[in-house]
């Protein structure tokens, strides 16, 4: 295709996602037979499909145009954080708690297998999951960050990949110092690009040194940089931390300089009125995982609560391990369901918010909004179309209410990321799916073989 050329792609509902559920009293913007024209990776038209055809057929700019009947066409939804290699131990530590999972059974596994193949194949393997149930862009924090980009860039997805930053040592690295070298390494391989930036990734104030966070402190401010940190995930480490620091880990957190307008909080499901309080001054990012923090019994963060003191929300699925699947549509789903029963109130958490925290929501609280996350002219042609012709979405009454509460990510059915098509009528286009099936089965026979069974 021509570089000036024009693709037009219409469908029979387009949701440009570009106002808040405040400005917009709850009632999103729908445009009927609608349509986005993309040029160079970018929107360049959004509006009536039969007026922007006929404009470009005029102007003979229009290279192709595509209309998908019955089918959805909205923003590419944002994962705001995961674990990406963690898709190669899907299940394979199941109904326990956070720290027992974690500390019994994932880092034990992890000092046996973590690779650089390994973390390369478990990405590809998260990265065609995520793609074909909708998601454009997606956070990452793992060892090997290098391993993630490169299967990320291959994909064509759009990354933000957290390097880690802890106290132990792991196959990655010696140690924070060496941590940090590397990791900000690689953000200089990417720093001209796009779709890959590099932020750091102090893993949780359990894990690191007041030193090392200050550190990467020092390095957030230099460069710009965004901070990611698991927090207030469980009631044992705001306990461990009184019991250590004399204060809960957002305090300690608040006296090292660590929050600010570039830190993102993972979880946040132990949250006082105090703890507000803090992220509202603070100006962070809460990213909410609800279908992990389920599963480990963590806890729910106070959703509306948040909402109501305008904190930036946005949605992570977490790693497969923990969740254990990636499809952000069922993350939305579960997060507006609990909010309702925590509320005791039907009308909380609509559809439309969280299917907002899912596209521009999560893209303000990943500090993307200028790139992602609506279909606003100028930013970048991340989009999908989702089909209703399917027996769980007919009849078709309300085309949010039925993204939020059907099985959404199961009727993806084409996945663009700046412009380029990624997924097309269900299938991946860029990667092998038989090979990555096949791999996850070599891995699951090496797993099994290191345990032992």
């Amino acid at each position: 295709m021509k570089q000036d050329a024009i693709e037009v792609v219409g469908a029979s509902w387009v949701i440009p996602m570009t106002e808040s559920p405040e400005e917009q009293d709850l009632q999103p913007t729908i445009i009927e037979n609608g349509a986005v024209a993309m040029r160079d990776g970018k929107i360049v038209e959004v509006g009536d499909y039969a007026s922007i055809i006929e404009q470009h057929s005029l102007e003979q700019t229009a290279s192709s145009h595509t209309f998908f009947d019955d089918q959805i066409l909205l923003p590419g939804l944002i994962n705001c954080h995961g674990h990406m290699a963690m898709s190669l131990l899907r299940g394979y530590a199941d109904d326990l708690n956070l720290q027992n999972w974690l500390e019994d059974h994932i880092w034990p596994a992890e000092a046996r297998l973590v690779s650089e193949t390994f973390v390369y194949d478990g990405a590809q393997l998260a990265i065609a999951e995520m793609l074909l149930t909708g998601t454009t862009t997606a956070s990452d924090m793992y060892f090997y960050p290098e391993s993630t980009a490169k299967a990320a860039a291959e994909a064509g997805i759009r990354c933000n990949i957290f390097f880690p930053i802890l106290e132990f040592p792991s196959a990655w690295g010696g140690g924070p110092q060496e941590y940090l070298e590397k990791g900000l390494a690689l953000r200089d391989t990417y720093k001209q690009s796009t779709a890959i930036s590099i932020g750091l990734g102090p893993h949780a104030p359990y894990t690191v040194s007041n030193a090392s966070f200050e550190k990467a402190v020092m390095y957030s401010e230099e460069l710009d940089a965004p901070i990611q940190t698991h927090l207030h995930e469980t009631a044992r480490e705001i306990e461990d931390s009184i019991k250590e620091h004399g204060c809960r880990p957002i305090e300690r957190l608040q006296q090292l300089g660590a929050l600010g307008a570039n830190t993102q909080l993972v979880h946040m499901t132990q949250t006082s009125e105090q703890d507000l309080a803090i992220l509202k001054t603070q100006g962070c990012s809460v990213i909410h995982c609800p279908h992990s923090n389920l599963k480990l019994a963590s806890g729910f963060p106070p959703v509306s609560a948040l909402q109501r003191a305008n904190i930036a929300l946005g949605f992570g699925t977490d790693g497969a391990a923990s969740n254990n699947s990636l499809d952000l549509f069922e993350t939305l789903r579960i997060s507006a369901l609990v909010g309702k029963h925590l509320d005791e109130d039907a009308a909380s958490n609509s559809s439309y918010r969280a299917l907002y925290q899912a596209t521009k929501g999560g893209a303000i609280a990943a500090g993307l909004e200028n790139l992602t996350g609506s279909l606003d002219i100028g930013k970048q042609a991340d989009l999908i179309t989702v089909n209703t012709r399917n027996i769980g979405m007919q009849p078709l009454h309300n085309p949010v209410s039925q993204l939020v509460h059907t099985a959404a990510g199961k009727a993806v059915s084409n996945v663009w990321v700046s412009g380029k098509q990624l997924v097309s009528e269900g299938e991946l286009i860029h990667q092998d799916a038989q090979e990555l099936v096949e791999k996850a089965q070599r891995w699951q026979r090496t797993i099994s073989e290191a345990d032992g069974d």
